[in-house]
């Protein structure tokens, strides 16, 4: 596989460098020996809260060695071309040190690369952080990860057109062991095989879908060869369409039920807490016992939330579970949600499904199909740049489109 055809979504969204977005300011040249006094001066009546990437002094070194020192003052509006539009606080400022301000243009955003940050130098120094982390993948794959990658990228394809209507499919792989912790499709909606009031069906522990070991790119052209006919077919697809259910609720007969919330990752999590409560059921036991103690003890509540009592679904055939996964033997401790795994979807996630893959924890997504309708990871948000969130994966795009499959064939 060329490793061309796994390609990172970054945090945030690339700007070209030659043409990055700027904001104008007000600046002024300032004698080197007043320079602490003036940036700690304006640190307090005007901090530059959303441009705290650039820098308040800008160093220039002269012709014969003299130093010249400029320092940003403010921001200017647009149109501002007057001393006069500086604000009051700033003119006593400026008085003091009878100094002398200019507009120019400083960087808007914060650089993403060292190429960015040279760049932006040009108009201004900014600072420049690179990621203190390095998650695998980003700086490439080689020949045996690309494989891997490819490999369980294939499973989802296969999975979510398994039974001719295409759906959305998601994989949970442990990456560690290139095993498969769980898969699931789309199960927004359903046949009903009997009367039962439930509003969605037990899910299902793991794919019965072998992976194979070769991606041979013929097996998925069909899923381009007739644009027309895929597009059509697209509809069923939960993150491409969230509402949709709701519309076709109304239309429907009643031999379909409905479930909003089961888009494939919803279900593939589910199934991957369903394995490990069925691997580690012992500890299920002492989570009982801190909800209970929980109850007696109201003062706990503002101690963080505790996972709630959950049922072991019963696993009808062992040979399931030791072929999916490690025993429980074999598992020193049980999993914490779905820390250090990855997970394929065919499709981009919506917001839904990338906030819960969040809160599992889940290391790297890996998509084939971007969502221009509701994607959160590239499409119409980014997510995995949110800085507010307390976790943050790392997200790639595995490109299988038609184009890209005829490239794989040489």
């Amino acid at each position: 596989m060329n490793n061309q055809l796994i390609v990172y979504i970054p945090d945030e969204e690339p700007h070209d460098l030659h043409h990055q977005p700027t904001e104008s300011v007000f600046a002024s040249a300032i004698d080197p020996k007043h320079a602490n006094q003036i940036v700690r001066r304006l640190n307090q009546i005007a901090p530059l809260e959303d441009l705290r990437h650039v820098k308040r002094i800008r160093k220039k070194v002269l012709e014969g060695g003299e130093i010249q020192l400029s320092v940003v003052l403010c921001l200017a509006s647009e149109g501002d071309n007057q001393l006069d539009n500086v604000p009051p606080h700033l003119q006593e400022l400026i008085s003091s040190y009878q100094l002398s301000p200019f507009i120019t243009k400083v960087c808007k955003y914060a650089a993403t690369s060292k190429e960015e940050w040279q760049e932006q130098c040009k108009f201004w120094p900014t600072s420049y952080h690179p990621r203190t982390y390095n998650i695998e993948g980003i700086t490439g794959f080689g020949k045996e990860d690309s494989q891997s990658v490819l490999k369980f990228m294939r499973s989802a394809v296969e999975l979510a057109t398994s039974d001719g209507l295409v759906v959305n499919a998601a994989v949970i792989v442990d990456p560690s062991a290139k095993q498969i912790i769980s898969s699931a499709r789309d199960q927004i909606f359903a046949w009903n095989t009997s009367k039962d009031d439930s509003c969605y069906r037990k899910p299902e522990l793991f794919s019965s879908h072998p992976v194979s070991n070769k991606f041979d790119p013929h097996e998925l052209l069909h899923l381009n060869s007739s644009s027309n006919q895929f597009k059509q077919r697209y509809t069923d697809v939960a993150c491409l369409y969230p509402w949709q259910w709701a519309e076709q609720q109304s239309q429907s007969q009643s031999s379909y039920y409905w479930h909003p919330l089961r888009h494939a990752a919803i279900v593939a999590i589910e199934s991957s807490a369903a394995r490990d409560r069925c691997l580690f059921p012992n500890e299920e036991n002492s989570e009982e016992k801190y909800l209970e103690l929980d109850h007696e003890n109201p003062s706990w509540r503002s101690s963080p939330a505790k996972r709630q009592k959950t049922v072991c679904a019963n696993v009808e055939d062992d040979d399931k579970l030791n072929a999916h996964g490690q025993t429980s033997d074999q598992l020193s401790a049980r999993p914490y949600l779905c820390t250090g795994y990855d997970i394929y979807l065919v499709w981009e996630p919506c917001t839904m499904c990338a906030m819960a893959l969040v809160h599992q924890r889940i290391r790297r997504i890996f998509y084939a199909f971007p969502n221009p309708n509701a994607g959160a990871l590239g499409s119409v948000q980014r997510l995995q740049g949110e800085k507010s969130l307390n976790h943050h994966y790392a997200v790639f795009r595995v490109m299988l489109p038609e184009e890209a499959l005829h490239k794989c064939r040489t």
